[in-house]
């Protein structure tokens, strides 16, 4: 547990010259470290203090934002003597491409949505271009949010393990426009008659009584 002041972030800055950091790395450094010292506002430095910073970081940035971040305070850390304070990095997914036998092909898909269209279940239309298109797994679908859209991005968290998938602009306008005539303003895209984001069972059942 230790205290900061700006003289401690004025040597820490002398330090990372010393290191022979380069001058984008020591400004950004010193940036970072004085975000955190605003967050903590005049308390000590705890793990619990450091934790909670972190999830304040996961909710308003990217992951490898919030992981260029805990970089910074870190390596300030270790300035102090702290090393056992360090923060853990999240855990990004790369994107793993799954085998062709067990992808659809171009037809199968074109066939898909065409019965939806004839069907006019433009729900499950938009979903499947949206899986398609994204690469994210049915149990992920409740993360195409408005917002996501929006960004044209979505940030999924899955079991701890965090990363970012972009959202087409052309799937991003049809989306908008789906969500519009559905009177869907914020929260998930997919949901239920009842307002709940539809689920892997959800999902399923259209899923077959399309096929």
């Amino acid at each position: 547990m230790k205290k900061i002041t700006k003289k401690t972030v004025d040597n820490f800055r002398q330090w990372l010259i010393a290191e022979e950091k380069s001058q984008a790395t020591t400004d950004k450094y010193t940036v970072d470290v004085r975000a955190f010292i605003t967050f903590l506002n005049g308390e000590n430095i705890t793990k619990e203090k450091l934790l909670k910073y972190k999830g304040m970081l996961i909710k308003n940035y990217a992951p490898a934002s919030v992981n260029s971040v805990i970089a910074s305070i870190n390596c300030f850390l270790k300035f102090l003597g702290l090393q056992s304070m360090k923060v853990k990095s999240l855990k990004i997914q790369k994107r793993i491409f799954t085998d062709k036998e067990r992808e659809l092909s171009k037809e199968e898909y074109k066939g898909l949505l065409r019965a939806a269209e004839k069907k006019k279940n433009k729900r499950i239309f938009h979903l499947m271009q949206t899986i398609c298109a994204t690469g994210i797994r049915v149990s992920e679908v409740k993360y195409i949010t408005v917002d996501a859209v929006k960004a044209g991005k979505v940030q999924i968290d899955c079991k701890g393990k965090m990363r970012v998938v972009m959202i087409p602009g052309k799937l991003c306008k049809a989306l908008e426009k789906y969500a519009k005539s559905r009177k869907i303003e914020k929260g998930p895209i997919f949901v239920t008659k009842n307002g709940n984001p539809m689920d892997r069972s959800n999902i399923w059942h259209d899923m077959k009584k399309l096929c």
